[in-house]
């Protein structure tokens, strides 16, 4: 009795669904490597972001202007306290000419930085106090001041000067109270260019990452032209016409005062803009740890199909495979990962992937020779494991279309098990 308790309990380990039991926890079970892969992945990503910011404070950050702003003090009848009055420009049309510089590097990581030319000018309407009943005795005309504000002035290249009807202003830091921060010209009296309220001025600056325009003219016009072939237009309102080439891209926008949500002039206090900005960001679209990252979420299917097409050659062969031999090759395709990250940082995702993958598909096919002690189904698995991979690949590399291609994928590869697996005898 005991002998036949100890056959039929030999019996079921030997069985297919005992080891498809011990493979598929096997397979659970590598997870836990790869889920420390893509901490990894993610550990690295958040030191190149770091190493990024550090190296670009330096050069220059995101590029914001909102201006020009003519601002008149004003004593108001009421409180007789002392106001600011801000009155935005009848018209403003903006260049911007982009051009990006050679990488900042530091140890093994890159920032993308580039120089700007903006040239803006335009016009002011005759400020209105009326609608504040304020009386001109009131108004302090002779204290007058354009400002305008920014957030990058350690990256100015030049100074800025500002024409405006016969005045030539120049500009300094502001260190008003009314929370503007960016530049202020000096003190002018707005009389001696009543009627003749033309501007124009130029801003250079360094900067990386991304340019802000904010459109405060009743008519705002922006064109921009960089030699950048990634750009990506996140503003409140998209360019009305724009062209990206694989040299660069020209965009323009046109926004009227009724397409957004603030008036001409305020009075007191000043509006925060931000959020209305014409925005153009200098992305690059997949970066190597993105593409990593990418990568590593296919790693349980590349571990289960590889274990599958093991297992369909030890049920249609015949021949055994130990579960420490299916531990050794699952680790093997785990350190595909580790090796494609390593390498990415030193060259490009491409080159990388290609020797991770050589690499791996060279030893597991190596091993499996010893293993199946022939060469026809080694062969079949190099072969196998180099169409996974490919097609892992060209997944990463698809965009727009990596959901469709990737479900036409799996389901050709369901389509081959099926096909192959349906005369084998699982009992």
């Amino acid at each position: 009795m005991e002998h036949q308790e100890t056959e039929i309990k030999q019996g079921f380990f030997q069985s297919a669904t005992a080891k498809m039991m011990m493979v598929g926890f096997l397979s659970l079970i590598l997870l836990i490597p790869l889920f420390f892969v893509q901490d990894l992945i993610l550990e690295r990503s958040q030191r190149q972001k770091e190493v990024v910011e550090e190296t670009t404070s330096k050069w220059g950050e995101n590029v914001y202007i909102n201006g020009p702003i003519l601002r008149i003090p004003y004593k108001d009848p009421l409180t007789k306290k002392i106001q600011l009055a801000y009155f935005f420009p009848e018209n403003l049309k903006s260049s911007v000419n982009t051009k990006m510089q050679k990488p900042l590097e530091r140890s093994i990581y890159k920032s993308n930085v580039f120089s700007s030319t903006m040239q803006f000018s335009g016009n002011f309407s005759a400020p209105n106090f009326g609608k504040k009943n304020i009386p001109d005795e009131n108004i302090y005309w002779n204290q007058a001041k354009i400002v305008i504000e920014t957030n990058n002035l350690k990256s100015l290249k030049d100074e800025v000067r500002m024409k405006i009807g016969t005045q030539n202003l120049i500009f300094e830091p502001a260190n008003s109270n009314d929370n503007i921060d960016g530049l202020e010209s000096q003190l002018f009296d707005y009389r001696t260019i009543a009627g003749k309220t033309t501007f124009n001025f130029d801003i250079n600056v360094n900067g990386s990452n991304k340019i802000k325009i904010i459109p405060i003219g009743k008519t705002s016009t922006v064109k921009m032209a960089s030699d950048w072939n990634s750009p990506s237009f996140n503003g409140f309102v998209s360019p009305t016409e724009r062209n990206i080439t694989s040299s660069g891209f020209t965009a323009q926008w046109k926004v009227l005062h009724f397409n957004r949500p603030f008036a001409q002039q305020y009075f007191e206090s000043f509006p925060n803009l931000a959020s209305y900005g014409l925005e153009t960001d200098f992305i690059t679209p997949v970066n190597e740890y993105q593409q990593n990252e990418r990568a590593s979420k296919y790693g349980f299917l590349v571990i289960g199909l590889t274990f599958l097409i093991f297992f369909l050659i030890q049920s249609i062969s015949k021949i055994n495979i130990h579960i420490f031999q299916y531990t050794m090759i699952g680790i093997a395709l785990v350190m595909f990962y580790t090796l494609l990250i390593s390498i990415t940082e030193h060259s490009s995702f491409t080159f990388a992937y290609s020797i991770a993958g050589t690499s791996v598909v060279a030893l597991i096919t190596l091993y499996s020779i010893s293993i199946l002690k022939n060469k026809k189904f080694p062969i079949f698995i190099g072969i196998s494991l180099s169409v996974l991979y490919t097609f892992i690949y060209v997944i990463i590399q698809l965009e727009d279309y990596a959901l469709l291609v990737g479900s036409i994928g799996l389901f050709l590869i369901l389509a081959a098990v099926m096909y192959f697996s349906r005369k084998i005898e699982w009992k």
